[in-house]
Parts: structure tokens; C-alpha cells; sequence
């Protein structure tokens, strides 16, 4: 179902080939992102993503957008901390004027003075909208608070002030930079062959710069007890978001954590959206979700409530933490956990944009495709003693860090309240 090719200059093409399915998605992922900025060139990689749809020497903004939408198609892009994608989804038969389209993009985008200083203020609105979103903001808080001074804790978009450090002359660096052969991904998943995927990308691969791959600092995590951080803005609820700091991706205890993220927070089922919102009718919105880096990762548990709640909350979350680290949970609970993981992502291999994903996330993430088999097998060995043990590895005070939005000035002796809360 699988396959990969490696060309001379170190491009990679992996497909997935879905004869049943009538579209195609593919994506051309280049293996950088926000990690990989200094802090004078914050944002850069999110503002090359924004300028690559500005147009070439071949089209204009909107002959790119025409000639994919044309199609009866959708092209998109995203920026992570350590990936980017540029991303399509089309029907079979439009896959190479699609991909012609990507390539462009890539390759010929022209980096405009004046779309850049247009583009400039469009993220400059993009980075305000996202401040007027408590749930959204709370978020970046806690990026800050749990990563200071580092990559992991800046924002993808940046911020005015580096955005301002951007010009175009810089941008085209991180480019040529960043963006190499090594380091790029093409993933294609629908009812093509890999043979027609290679022999399509073949002819134009010596665009793709070669040379080594750039690298990403090391995270730092130095902390020692439980830091809250209260952020003043005009609200309805109080957003809060507990972030735990946990292990890579290449840790194996994160297919334990997975059941465990599971139990904790990921659905209606979970320990925290019953007593919390269920029983209790403290919050409408609460979950938990987990993200893994090269070297690092963490679990974030949100919810938005009444502010004057805040305390009896994370009281309950706390204790909800300790009782998972203490006490082994029943084999009817395991079970349900783990056939959620593993459905859940049986279900999202039925769509060709998640096959896409997978590949592209995979190899820049890994190095090689794991089939959902091997995942699936992994997931199902995870025993109650495993889950106990990786809460009680990660659960611990020294890896708490609380970031909460709300009205009003905040306290200080309100965030050493919650501070203590924690700390027990």
C-alpha cells in the first residue's frame, strides 16, 4: 500500500495508493518550521508559506487559486513548529496540472517587495485575530510559559515586531536555507500508482536544492516546580490550559500515553469531561491532547469556565492526575481506551488527505513509513501497569505549567494559589 522512492538528490516521493477512491490528495512538505527560526527571524517560515501563494514568473495569486478551484479542487498550506506543508486535494485526473501548480509555487515564486510588505500587515490581522481568541491565545501563553526563551515557546506567526525584522532579502535566506531536497517530502495518497507518482515528479526533481538538511536546537526544560501565568483580557470565561511536559516521538512510552490521553481527556467518555462537565456542570468545553517533538512533547488539558471556578477546577484536575498515577485502571476502562486509539485511527485512514498526513509526517518525523499495523499491534499491548506507570513518570509537579485567560487584573495571590494546588 506503501511505497517510497528515493531520487539522487535525496527528494523523497512516497504514495498511497486507494484504488477505490476517485480524488487525490498530495502534499509537498519541507521538514522546517518554527524550531528552526532564531528569534530575529520569528515567523519567517509562516510568512514564506503566506508568499508562496502570491504569485510566480507563470501566475498570479489568483491564476494559482483559479487553477486549482478551476478544477473542482482545494489548495492550502500550514506551518507547524517543524514541518511545513503545502497541500492539494484534487480528482485523479487533474493530479498533474495539480501538481505543476505546487511546483510552481516551490520553485518560481517571485517574493514581490510590495507583496511583501502587503502580506506583511494580512499576518500582521492574522496574528490580531488570533489575540482576540481567549481559547486561542491561552494556548501561546502556555507555549511561552513551558518553553521560555526558545523556539517551542515562540509563536509560528511570529510577533509585529520580528515581522517587521522580515524583508525580502531575509525571507529568500531561510529559503535557500531551509527548504532542501533532503529535508522534502512529496506524499501523494489516492488511486494512483507510485510508477505514475515518480515518473511525474522525475523530470522536475533537480529543482530541489540538494545539501544536508538544516537542524533544530535542542529543547531546554529547566523547572523545578509548578509555574502559573495569569493574562488579563476582556472575556466571557476563563481559558485555561495545563500543559505537562512528556517524551519525544521516538519515546516508546508514547503509545501508553496515547491510552492515557484517552482516559484522561480526548472524548466524552474521558475521566475529566464526565466529573467535570457531567457531574459537576463546571465547564462546557474540557479536553487533553497530546503532541510529540523530536525531542520533546507535551499534554495540554483546556477548558473554558467561570472565573471564580478556576481554583475548584484545577483542584480537580490535579486530582484526577494523582488518581491516575496511583491507582491502576480496570481492564473494561483499558479497553475502551485503547479500541478508541485504535479506531480512531483505523477511521482516519479512510480519507486520503489523513494518508497524505501520515506519509509526509512519517518520514519527516521518523524516517520511514510504520504501517498502521505495526502502530495498531503497539497500541494493543499497552498494558494497565504501562498506563500507571507513564502517569506517574509525567504527572509530577515539575512538569506543570498553567496558563489561564480572564477578566480582570490578574492576582498574584490567586496564581500562587494555583501554584500550591499543583504543587501537592
Amino acid at each position: 500500500m506503501y511505497r517510497l522512492t528515493k531520487l539522487p538528490n535525496g527528494l523523497r516521493v512516497a504514495t498511497a495508493t486507494l484504488p477505490h477512491m476517485a480524488g487525490v490528495s498530495l502534499g509537498l512538505w519541507g521538514g522546517t518550521g518554527s524550531r528552526y527560526e532564531p528569534a530575529a527571524l520569528n515567523g519567517a517560515c509562516h510568512f514564506i508559506e503566506h508568499l508562496l501563494f502570491k504569485g510566480t514568473a507563470r501566475r498570479s495569486a489568483r491564476e494559482i487559486s483559479e487553477a486549482v478551484e478551476g478544477l473542482g479542487g482545494y489548495l492550502n498550506a500550514f506551518t507547524s513548529e517543524e514541518h511545513t506543508c503545502f497541500h492539494a486535494r484534487v480528482q485523479r485526473d487533474h493530479f498533474r496540472p495539480v501538481l505543476d501548480v505546487l511546483l510552481d509555487m516551490f520553485h518560481g515564486s517571485r517574493f514581490a517587495p510590495a507583496d511583501v510588505a502587503k502580506e506583511r500587515e494580512v499576518i500582521r490581522e492574522e496574528i490580531a485575530m488570533y489575540r482576540d481568541q481567549p481559547a486561542q491565545r491561552v494556548q501561546e501563553v502556555l507555549n511561552a510559559l513551558t518553553w521560555p526563551g526558545q523556539p517551542l515557546g515562540r509563536s509560528i506567526t511570529g510577533t509585529a515586531r520580528s515581522l517587521a525584522r522580515l524583508g525580502r532579502a531575509e525571507l529568500l535566506a531561510v529559503l535557500a536555507r531551509n527548504y532542501r531536497a533532503a529535508n522534502t517530502v512529496l506524499a501523494v495518497a489516492g488511486p494512483l500508482s507510485h510508477e505514475a507518482v515518480v515518473r511525474a515528479v522525475r523530470p522536475v526533481a533537480r529543482r530541489f536544492t540538494p545539501g544536508p538538511a538544516p537542524e533544530c536546537a535542542p529543547a531546554v526544560a529547566r523547572q523545578t516546580a509548578p509555574r502559573v501565568r495569569l493574562v488579563a483580557q476582556d472575556t466571557e470565561q476563563a481559558q485555561l490550559a495545563l500543559g505537562i511536559r512528556t517524551c519525544s516521538r521516538h519515546d516508546d512510552r508514547r503509545f501508553a500515553l496515547r491510552l492515557l490521553n484517552a482516559l484522561l481527556g480526548e472524548n466524552m467518555s474521558s475521566r475529566l469531561f464526565q466529573r467535570i462537565r457531567e457531574d459537576l456542570g463546571l465547564a462546557y468545553n474540557i479536553y487533553s491532547g497530546l503532541s510529540f517533538y523530536a525531542d520533546v512533547g507535551d499534554l495540554v488539558i483546556s477548558a473554558g469556565l467561570d472565573a471564580e471556578q478556576l481554583p475548584r477546577v484545577v483542584r480537580l484536575i490535579r486530582r484526577e492526575l494523582r488518581r491516575l498515577a496511583e491507582t491502576t485502571v480496570s481492564a473494561a476502562e483499558l479497553r475502551r481506551a485503547r479500541d478508541y486509539a485504535i479506531g480512531q485511527m483505523d477511521l482516519s485512514l479512510e480519507s486520503t488527505e489523513n494518508q497524505m498526513n501520515l506519509l509526509g509526517e512519517q518520514l519527516l518525523g521518523y524516517g520511514r513509513i510504520v504501517p498502521s499495523a505495526v502502530t495498531r499491534r503497539r497500541l494493543a499491548a499497552v498494558t494497565a501497569a504501562e498506563v500507571r506507570r507513564v502517569a506517574a513518570d509525567f504527572f509530577q509537579p515539575d512538569r506543570f505549567n498553567l496558563a489561564v485567560v480572564c477578566a480582570g487584573r490578574p492576582s498574584y495571590g490567586i496564581a500562587t494559589g494555583l501554584a500550591a494546588i499543583l504543587g501537592r
